[in-house]
């Protein structure tokens, strides 16, 4: 027998669920945590020529470079809190592919701290470790 969900946001999560069971029995053990770690693992970085087309050099010559941009995104991202661990990760590692030093990815999630707050600060900085620990530079 299953438990009743005792707050709206379980009973939404539930309903959501049992909607996915009923359109694909397989989707019952489907976790979006995992989800997001394999199409992480699957394109771990991209290439700085495909980021560079991607986000808008294509079209605009003269705009933001990808390494601006992704530490532009890096910065939304780190104010989402630990909403995006995996989209964390991923910004990191391209921001790096991308020419991104340690200290600039530091630094853009250390300014959030002001508008996002210490403790969605602190988790960035946390995932950025972990993304850096594959692919880090030895610049601090």
């Amino acid at each position: 027998m299953t438990e009743t969900p005792k707050n709206p946001f379980e009973m939404m999560m539930k309903q959501a669920q049992d909607m996915a069971k009923a359109m694909n029995p397989a989707l019952e053990n489907f976790s979006p945590t995992d989800a997001f770690k394999g199409f992480e693992a699957m394109w771990p970085t991209m290439p700085k020529e495909v980021m560079e087309m991607m986000f808008g050099n294509t079209v605009n010559k003269d705009g933001l470079d990808a390494k601006t941009r992704l530490l532009l995104t890096l910065a939304g991202l780190t104010c989402q809190g630990g909403q995006a661990d995996s989209a964390v990760r991923q910004t990191v590692r391209h921001a790096v592919e991308a020419g991104a030093k340690k200290q600039e990815i530091v630094e853009t999630i250390g300014q959030m701290s002001v508008f996002a707050g210490i403790p969605a600060m602190t988790r960035a900085l946390e995932l950025a470790q972990e993304a850096m620990g594959e692919e880090g530079d030895s610049e601090t």
